[in-house]
């Protein structure tokens, strides 16, 4: 086996680009220079900006570093003028590529141009000039378990024929139910084989291609929801009531542009939370609606496109019939959900260990995001978001859910939620949307809020208004077992967010202050910095419970914490109050926790630099190897970490709150979508280590605090869908 794999079919339509992106976010989470060659590429002039959508799509991965041009081998017409000028080509090409690259993900032509046998054929020679082993995939919709061993077969033996070997097979877009049979009939000792059943919305087309597909034109709304998928079509040529029965979720309705009763008609039901959220109105006949009508839906807003089209209905229909959905950089949902299917249905290390991929020893930023979706999607966690009705917020949730990483609670007024979502084109319908006026949890969460601050005079009263702010909403669901942690922050200031878990959630036994990390991660590896967020001038008490809390949270996140006490003197080299608060906490640390690796007081250089360590501290195990990095205060580290994130390109993910009893995390106001998913992530590990340690102190026989109730992650759901309807609207008014 060599550095490359070569993702191969022998006819279309088989999904081979959800393979190839699988293999190659699976690639990514174990090496740092990840490449993609496409040997043959035929751009559609009219679309994709006359680019190769599948090379578009890879080459965006965060994992590649090489351009779309650096990745082309040969267009078909190259290979019709000389197949053998343009195999040297293609081999040329693909070492230019090869070289710059740890592991290379070689994709296969699409077969849109010659006969199926004579280019896979072909195929197979570039694969065998490549030295790269084929990773087969087929097409298993419609076929049995039989029929796909039969065309294994086949082409096996014409890739044997080109001197190719075949590593594993994926049969993709099967039937679910025939998931284990197809494998059992494909794989063998020597060969793996995988099954990938079949999703609708990976073939569904996206409203941009429907409006291409009929030459239209966007006269209303928002044109990044033109990459939104369309699941179906309504053909509107009934009266209002019909039409409204036939909607369909994420369907695309197709009606004159004459009849503007069915336009507003379509839009009121979208906006309706009793009716499906629909993806785009299509105005066919060369129509145009009557100015009022114009104005109208101008004036309300309507984010949901309408397309103008000259075609009649007849040929409306048809022409957007025959459109076939593509998976292209341009559709998060579609890449969301292909790479969810994958890890689900291929056992990535079987691959890359069969691929001989070592892991390297060096960690990207991009191998540690991998690392924390991995660890969260192991063990599923309840993550209350109280920000339900932010854009970021909601992008980031229809992200987590299709990944699985966490199931959701969204707070805020559901119909605002829904309809927030259905204008950016987020799906959180798999999400629990829960109002913080909802009555019974009200009251439960004001009379235990209530108990637990009586001794600073709340009483009922002021707790039933209290505990209706999201941010002590969501902390009395995380407190009482509601949820397993909450996420905050996004349009709310840290003191907001982290308050009521100071209030009522409370530190962990033996840990005297809250406090943040963040995970500064550089080129080729992870820092953990701390504290950078939470606390001003910490005593020398508080510097070591921060030193402890972070080697701590370093080690569960799999980085080996050598702590380094930072300071403006190394060793006792200076003197003064700040470097004899760091030495006092130094020994403190010693002390409360003599299995772990410190050093200080010590300046940064001498901590980071190996040189500068030999010189100055030649005999400590920590010097120029520390990973943790203890600031005297917080006007230290909050500059630092900027000036290392901004000086450095170093990915900050934080801050990450420690020492509470029950994980809490906040996030920059600036926060983006991505940082939104990896602080969720974050906060479903802690949970899972906080109910590994509460699971462990009962076990040693130490009553629980506070313990959630057995079934505490599905109460919330339960609850809400327990209500009738309406009833979340009726608390808040």
């Amino acid at each position: 086996m060599g550095s490359s794999v070569y993702v191969a079919s022998v006819e279309g339509f088989t999904g081979k680009s959800t393979v190839a992106l699988g293999v190659l976010e699976q690639l990514s989470r174990r090496v740092e220079r990840v490449g993609v060659f496409r040997p043959i590429v035929r751009a559609d002039r009219d679309v994709y900006g006359g680019r190769d959508y599948v090379l578009d799509l890879l080459t965006a991965h965060d994992a590649v570093t090489l351009s779309y041009d650096d990745c082309v081998g040969v267009t078909y017409e190259e290979v019709h003028e000389d197949p053998v000028a343009a195999l040297d080509r293609i081999v040329e090409r693909y070492h230019q590529v090869a070289d710059r690259c740890d592991v290379v993900v070689v994709v296969g032509s699409d077969y849109t141009d010659v006969g199926t046998p004579t280019e896979f054929s072909y195929n197979a020679r570039i694969a065998a000039n490549l030295g790269a082993p084929v990773l087969l995939v087929l097409n298993g919709a419609g076929r049995t378990p039989e029929e796909l061993h039969t065309v294994t077969d086949m082409a096996v033996a014409e890739l044997h024929a080109n001197h190719g070997t075949l590593f594993a097979i994926i049969a993709n877009r099967v039937d679910a139910a025939e998931v284990a049979a197809d494998v059992s009939a494909l794989g063998s000792d020597d060969v793996p084989a995988f099954a990938i059943p079949e999703e609708p919305l990976l073939s569904a087309p996206s409203v941009a291609d429907l409006m291409h597909a009929v030459d239209g034109q966007l006269v209303s709304g928002d044109e990044s929801l033109l990459h939104r998928e369309a699941t179906g079509l309504v053909v509107a040529a009934m009266t209002m009531p019909n039409v409204l029965d036939r909607l369909i979720e994420g369907g695309v309705v197709i009606t004159p542009g004459d009849r503007p009763e069915v336009v507003l008609g379509v839009l009121m039901a979208h906006a309706s939370p009793n009716f499906p959220q629909v993806a785009a109105v299509v105005l066919n006949g060369g129509f145009e609606m009557p100015e009022p009508v114009t104005r109208l839906i101008e004036g309300l807003g309507v984010t949901m496109p309408l397309i103008a089209t000259a075609l009649g209905t007849h040929a409306t229909s048809a022409a957007l019939t025959a459109v076939r959905g593509r998976l292209t950089k341009d559709a998060p949902r579609k890449v969301a959900t292909a790479l969810a299917l994958f890890s689900t249905h291929v056992d990535g290390d079987v691959l890359l260990d069969r691929l001989e991929v070592a892991r390297s020893a060096a960690v990207t930023p991009l191998m540690f995001e991998h690392q924390l979706i991995d660890d969260a999607v192991a063990d599923r966690r309840h993550i209350v978001l109280p920000e339900g009705e932010e854009e970021r917020v909601l992008r980031a949730a229809d992200i987590l859910l299709r990944r699985g990483v966490a199931d959701l609670t969204l707070l805020g007024d559901p119909i605002a939620i829904s309809a927030k979502a259905a204008s950016i084109g987020a799906d959180v319908s798999r999400a629990t949307l829960l109002s913080p006026f909802d009555e019974e949890l009200r009251e439960r969460f004001a009379r235990d809020y209530t108990e637990r601050r009586k001794h600073r005079g709340v009483d009922l009263h002021d707790a039933r208004d209290i505990v209706t702010d999201v941010s002590y909403f969501g902390t009395m669901m995380v407190l009482l077992g509601l949820a397993d942690g909450m996420v905050s922050g996004a349009v709310h200031t840290t003191a907001h967010t982290i308050r009521p878990a100071l209030e009522v959630v409370k530190t962990r036994p033996g840990v005297s202050v809250v406090s943040s990390v963040f995970f500064m991660c550089l080129e080729n590896q992870v820092l953990v910095y701390g504290d950078c967020a939470v606390n001003p001038d910490p005593t020398a008490e508080q510097l070591a419970d921060i030193a402890i809390s972070s080697a701590a949270t370093a080690a569960a996140f799999g980085v080996e914490p050598r702590v380094a006490m930072l300071s403006y003197s190394t060793g006792s080299s200076g003197a003064g109050t700040d470097v004899e608060k760091v030495s006092k906490a130094t020994a403190l640390v010693r002390e409360r926790a003599p299995e772990l690796l410190v050093e200080g007081p010590i300046q940064y250089d001498a901590a980071i630099d190996a040189a500068v360590a030999h010189t100055k501290l030649p005999d400590s195990k920590v010097a120029g190897r520390a990973t943790v990095f203890v600031f005297p205060d917080l006007n230290t580290g909050n500059n630092t970490y900027k000036a290392v994130q901004r000086s450095a390109g170093a990915v900050a993910v934080g801050p990450v709150l420690q020492g509470l009893r029950r994980p809490v995390n906040d996030l920059s106001r600036g926060a983006t979508v991505r940082d939104i998913v990896n602080t969720v992530a974050i906060t479903a590990i802690q949970a899972q280590q906080a109910g590994t340690q509460q699971a462990g102190t009962q076990q040693a026989g130490s009553p629980p605090t506070d313990s959630p109730p057995a079934d505490g992650r599905q109460d919330v759901a339960q609850q809400a869908a327990a209500r009738p309807a309406g009833a979340e609207r009726k608390a808040d008014a």
